[in-house]
C-alpha cells in the first residue's frame, strides 16, 4: 500500500547549503539578525514621520528566505528581542522599544518566516517567483507595521498609510527586485559549485 503525501515536499534553502549543524544554525541565525541590524544602519529620517528610510527590509527579504522559515523566524525574533533588550541595532543605533515603528520589527519576524516557508517550496529558485515572494513579505511587514503606526500615533489607518507606507513603495519595490533576482543567482553559483 503506497503512503499518500499530505503536504508537498519540502525543497532545501539556500541555507542548506551549509553542513547542517547545531553550530551552523546558530551561526546562521546570528548572523542573518547582524545583517538586518548592519542593514538597519543605512537610514535616512524623513521629517514628517517617524519611520526612516532603511535597509532593514532588505535583509529580512534576503535572510527569510535563504534561512527557512524556522531560521529566518529565530533570527528576526532575536533581532527584536536583542533589540528590546539594548543592542543597538535598530535603525540609527537605536534600541529599546520604538513605540511607533514596532509593528515593523514584528512584521520582521512573520515575513521572515513567511519568505523561508515559500523557499522552502521553491520560490526563491526563479526570479518571478522570487520577487512575488518578496512582495509579499513587504505586504506583510506593512500590514502589521502601518496599523500598529495609527494606533501608536492616535492618527487615521489613512494617515498611517500616507506616512508609513506610501514613502517607501519606490524603495521597496527596488529591495524586492534586488532580493528576487539575488536569490536565484545564489542558487545558481551554489549548483555550480557543488557540481565540481
Amino acid at each position: 500500500m503506497s503512503s499518500i503525501a499530505l503536504s508537498p515536499p519540502q525543497r532545501r534553502v539556500l541555507a542548506d547549503a551549509v553542513p547542517r549543524s547545531l553550530l551552523a544554525d546558530i551561526t546562521l541565525i546570528v548572523g542573518a539578525a547582524g545583517l538586518v541590524g548592519l542593514l538597519a544602519q543605512i537610514s535616512i529620517p524623513l521629517g514628517f514621520t517617524p519611520v526612516p528610510v532603511t535597509g532593514q527590509t532588505l535583509g529580512v527579504l534576503l535572510a527569510g528566505s535563504a534561512l527557512g522559515w524556522r531560521r529566518a523566524g529565530l533570527s528576526m525574533s532575536l533581532y527584536l528581542l536583542a533589540g528590546l533588550a539594548g543592542v543597538p541595532w535598530f535603525a540609527d543605533h537605536a534600541s529599546g522599544y520604538p513605540t511607533a515603528t514596532f509593528g515593523y520589527l514584528l512584521g520582521f519576524v512573520v515575513a521572515g518566516s513567511l519568505l523561508g516557508w515559500l523557499a522552502s517550496r521553491g520560490s526563491d529558485r526563479t526570479v518571478s517567483r522570487a520577487v512575488v515572494s518578496m512582495i509579499l513579505g513587504e505586504v506583510v511587514i506593512y500590514a502589521i507595521g502601518v496599523p500598529w503606526l495609527a494606533h501608536a500615533l492616535h492618527v487615521s489607518l489613512a494617515k498611517a498609510m500616507s506616512d508609513g507606507l506610501t514613502p517607501f513603495l519606490a524603495g521597496d519595490a527596488i529591495k524586492a527586485a534586488f532580493a528576487g533576482l539575488a536569490l536565484p543567482t545564489s542558487w545558481r553559483l551554489v549548483e555550480r559549485i557543488t557540481r565540481k
